[in-house]
């Protein structure tokens, strides 16, 4: 079938991305699933910063490559392996698929999936397939997802049905930021409820971390950031103190967990030297495999320190998207606040301008249920 969706021609071109144009809007092949995979229709789709990160080149992806991991929509057609999915039914796609089977699989999240990373290092879904292409020309698959795109085939590992109360942006962002970091919250530090904690890196997963530890209802909860209306968000959304990172320093302030969610060795270093005397440092944002950070093993060893790594949240998606969904459902854990702006496929260049300017928190593409039916731009 024919779909439109953002295709990402060439790595590292320069910005403005609105003018460079790396992400052309491109009429595309999709091939039907296969009996472990599913199509879907799209419904919304998320800017990340792993998206961003393949287009200035932080991270190395095979190209032309269609973007895009943190979407969802709607089931339309299932492989014949599939018993436990119906066409309608609304899914939210994680990026890191499992396939149950390694030795990673069986640590309970902490670890990636073998298979799933190899897939997604290789720009196809979890069993190797591909499913794209433009004019002859395979086109590779973004972290088993590439929900830039009207419709998407996905392996039924990378997709996990939520209810249709569950509005289409909610869901998608439930699927990267959310598990993300929330699960830096949830699943890697565990805070207790007089516990303190605080988030360096007020993106979009730095956000979701705060409102997790709000719904938690921890008792000192701590956000870090460069930019003033990103610290006057969080202290809205349930922060109980706000610094910029030189604040902090000049002030002293420490928290038994501190979790950072920038991707930046400098941001970093800040949430290690904010990390009290045994507490844990966590950190969730992935910076360019080049960049380096100072730490004094002293520091380590001498305050009983703890210094760990949390990928997507070190989740289990099937588990912990449905758990973050019923969170909102009770209205603890408010996911719309996170969403800074709704905007069409069109938009997607400058969108990623937004994004490395650091003003977004979650830019969210929205597919008009008729156009994407009939594989058009969204308005």
């Amino acid at each position: 079938m024919k779909i439109t969706g953002a295709v990402l021609e060439e790595i590292g071109r320069p910005r403005p991305y609105a003018g460079s144009r790396p992400i052309s809007i491109s009429e595309v092949e999709l091939s039907a699933p296969g009996p472990t995979e599913i199509l879907v229709r799209l419904e919304a789709a998320g800017i990340c910063h792993s998206d961003l990160s393949v287009v200035d080149g932080n991270r190395v992806r095979p190209v032309p490559m269609l973007l895009g991991h943190e979407a969802a929509g709607r089931v339309v057609e299932i492989g014949s392996a599939i018993s436990d999915l119906e066409p309608g039914q609304r899914v939210v796609m994680s990026f890191l698929p499992r396939c149950e089977e390694c030795e990673n699989c069986a640590e309970d999240g902490r670890l990636p999936c073998t298979a799933g990373s190899e897939s997604n290092a290789e720009g196809t879904l979890l069993h190797g397939s591909m499913h794209l292409s433009r004019d002859g020309e395979k086109i590779y698959h973004h972290l088993g997802v590439s929900g830039f795109a009207t419709h998407a085939v996905v392996d039924r590992a990378s997709a996990v049905p939520v209810g249709d109360d569950i509005p289409a942006d909610i869901a998608a962002v439930l699927g990267c930021a959310v598990l993300t970091g929330g699960g830096a919250v949830l699943n890697a530090a565990r805070p207790k409820p007089e516990d303190s904690i605080m988030i360096v890196g007020l993106g979009g997963v730095g956000m979701a971390a705060l409102i997790t530890a709000v719904s938690q209802g921890i008792a000192r909860i701590v956000a870090v950031d460069t930019l003033e209306e990103k610290l006057e968000h969080a202290r809205r959304l349930g922060a109980h103190e706000t610094y910029t990172p030189a604040q902090l320093i000049e002030t002293g302030v420490k928290a038994k967990f501190v979790i950072e969610c920038a991707g930046n060795p400098r941001a970093f270093e800040t949430a290690f030297a904010a990390t009290a005397v045994g507490g844990t440092t966590i950190t969730a944002g992935l910076p360019s495999p080049a960049a380096r950070a100072e730490l004094s093993p002293l520091t380590i060893t001498a305050e009983a320190r703890t210094v760990i790594g949390s990928y997507l949240g070190s989740a289990v998606p099937s588990r912990d998207i449905p758990r973050y969904a019923q969170l909102w459902r009770e209205g603890k854990l408010p996911v719309e606040e996170l969403i800074s702006a709704r905007i069409a496929l069109a938009d997607i260049n400058e969108a990623m301008d937004q994004l490395a300017d650091g003003r977004a928190v979650r830019q969210v593409i929205m597919f008009d249920a008729a156009d994407a039916a009939e594989g058009k731009d969204s308005p």
